[in-house]
């Protein structure tokens, strides 16, 4: 037999269970339409060049191009191409869809002329549980770097600043939503002739030297030796779940925005220098849906056969496809014309 309290005791368990039920319910339809929204402002069907004026530009910084002219065919593929003015750069990008439901990769490409130095920008951001963060990186990261006061004479500085300001301008703008993604950045700079790639996560940048690759990142993966102890001296785990995953979620080291791993999950690049003679052909940056199933050597041979970087992107985004990537697609080929480099210095003299 069950007593009257004992029943009132079931029916407001019983009440507590519905509005939990209920909660769940409502934060999930908030997710559903958060991502709608995102995706509906995404940029996959425009065909444009614009010219966007650094409103608090100076003498010292010309005008910043955005040089993405868009390609959209059927399943959220995109290509483009751009070559610099005297033809000393050219780049290709592709970006495909692939197997997965919603698109996370961005992808960005500017140049300028900051102090009288030619400067051109490459991104690549791997969003994960969710697109905001890859594509609030695609909106401000270009711009924050270029604003830096130390940007021109000591970038890696700029670089370093400009990626954590960055990361912790999203959080803030994120800070009333029930969202908690992140993305990676894996970032090439070229002023004048010194390249500065610069990386969080797991996207990569290699460089072909002479039909060589040579990785310019490093992937930020959690049971790096240093990155496993860096994480577990800040209190945080390295656990086995499928993969290896900090707190047994995220499966990267570093990345912006996943607010709940800020402590461990840190957006403080590593950077590496170069400078760029004419030992080296060409860059390729490139989400992992790429790299998970192309190895760096098959990823320069691949854009070396090309003579046009958009065709090297697309080539290497749809041999990754090709071999099974599960993932979104995202790829940019720059590649250097040293001959029109030498052409132009000998017009000078």
């Amino acid at each position: 037999m069950i007593c009257k309290s004992g029943i009132r005791n079931l029916i407001v368990q019983a009440g507590n269970i519905v509005a939990r039920t209920k909660t769940v319910a409502h934060l999930n339809n908030i997710g559903r339409v958060c991502m709608q929204t995102s995706l509906g402002n995404r940029e996959f069907k425009t065909t444009s060049l614009r010219m966007m004026v650094d409103s608090s530009a100076t003498e010292k910084q010309g005008s910043i191009v955005d040089v993405l002219l868009q390609k959209d065919d059927e399943g959220g593929f995109l290509s483009g191409g751009w070559k610099s003015e005297g033809g000393k750069l050219s780049c290709g990008y592709c970006s495909f869809r692939g197997k997965r439901a919603t698109m996370e990769d961005f992808y960005d490409i500017k140049t300028s002329k900051i102090d009288g130095q030619t400067v051109c920008l490459f991104g690549i951001f791997d969003g994960h549980g969710g697109s905001r963060a890859a594509e609030y990186l695609k909106e401000h990261l270009f711009e924050n770097l270029m604003k830096h006061p130390n940007f021109i004479t000591d970038t890696k500085l700029a670089i370093s600043e400009s990626y954590q300001q960055t990361d912790a301008a999203f959080l803030d703008s994120e800070r009333d939503t029930y969202r908690d993604d992140g993305s990676t950045a894996s970032t090439a700079v070229l002023v004048g002739n010194h390249l500065y790639v610069a990386n969080v996560g797991d996207s990569r940048t290699v460089i072909s030297k002479e039909g060589k690759a040579i990785p310019l990142s490093e992937d930020h993966k959690p049971n790096r030796t240093d990155e496993r102890k860096r994480i577990e001296n800040a209190g945080g785990i390295v656990m086995w779940a499928g993969t290896w995953r900090v707190g047994g979620v995220l499966a990267m080291s570093r990345a912006f925005g996943n607010r709940m791993l800020k402590q461990f999950v840190v957006a403080e690049p590593e950077i590496q220098d170069q400078v760029i003679d004419e030992e080296f052909e060409l860059l390729v940056l490139a989400s992992d849906g790429l790299w998970d199933v192309v190895p760096n050597e098959d990823a320069v041979s691949l854009a070396r056969t090309e003579e046009e970087p958009e065709a090297a992107a697309r080539k290497l985004t749809g041999t990754a496809f090709a071999r099974g990537s599960a993932d979104n697609i995202t790829s940019i080929v720059v590649r250097f014309h040293h001959d029109k480099a030498e052409s132009a210095g000998a017009n000078h003299d």
